[in-house]
């Protein structure tokens, strides 16, 4: 089946233009639509502190994403917490570590960053190892981070702050109208599902990227055409261009 319409279940790329999907759209003249999936809905302070977790029992916080950044804070303004200068923030890229600037002066010496993955600010983190670290995430979390942490012997704890769960989306889309429908999480995988309990694959392609997504798509009885990362492909775009210049010449 040749690919003509593709979806991708995240938000449409700020410039459209400057992002890889605008190549892939000349390239093989396909149309590609963006709709995210899920949404996310933030904790409440009251659930932290059934918990009894406590912010300011830790000396540093490792944040993954912007969403958490938002959240944490959200939480400690919730919580009256007001974050000392002493407090130090490891954070998964430079991107992360600039936004935290919304919240916290930049400061060099209590903000570190990686350059976007977690075996790298695990080495920062290694470097602080007599910290105590608070690990905010989502509840649909990726478990390679706490995994290495645990491996490492790192005093941490981890905080789900925010979940995301399943958007409803079946009124605006056409599920039918794709021949390629791409995931990036396995929340994406179950709002698939729970907006359309009676989906039938018949042909469909579907993408997943990351370990998790895959898995979560092949448990649902799903067949995978499109996979990413991988040594060859390791950016979803790439392996779309890859997948269409095979499949399209069919």
């Amino acid at each position: 089946m040749k690919v003509k319409n593709i979806l991708v279940s995240q938000p449409k790329p700020v410039d459209i233009e400057k992002s890889p999907y605008a190549d892939i759209i000349k390239k093989h003249n396909v149309n590609i639509e963006f709709r995210k999936f899920f949404k996310i809905e933030g904790i409440e302070a009251r659930d932290l502190r059934k918990e009894r977790l406590q912010i300011l029992d830790h000396t540093a916080i490792i944040l993954t994403s912007r969403t958490a950044v938002d959240h944490l804070f959200r939480l400690a303004k919730e919580m009256r917490v007001e974050m000392p200068d002493t407090m130090k923030y490891f954070c998964i890229s430079e991107a992360t570590a600039l936004y935290l600037q919304k919240y916290v002066t930049y400061r060099k010496r209590k903000i570190f960053h990686s350059q976007q993955t977690f075996s790298q600010l695990l080495d920062l983190i290694l470097k602080h190892k007599d910290e105590t670290f608070l690990f905010p995430c989502s509840s649909e979390h990726d478990e390679q981070p706490i995994c290495l942490l645990t491996e490492h012997k790192i005093n941490f704890r981890k905080a789900i702050i925010y979940k995301t769960v399943p958007d409803l989306i079946k009124n605006d889309i056409d599920i039918k109208k794709y021949e390629l429908v791409v995931f990036f999480s396995p929340i994406g995988i179950r709002s698939l599902l729970v907006n359309w309990p009676d989906y039938v694959q018949n042909g469909q392609f579907l993408g997943a990227y990351g370990q998790t997504t895959a898995a979560a798509l092949k448990e649902a009885g799903l067949e995978l055409s499109v996979n990413a990362p991988s040594p060859a492909t390791p950016s979803m775009t790439m392996a779309i261009d890859q997948f269409l210049q095979k499949n399209n010449k069919k």
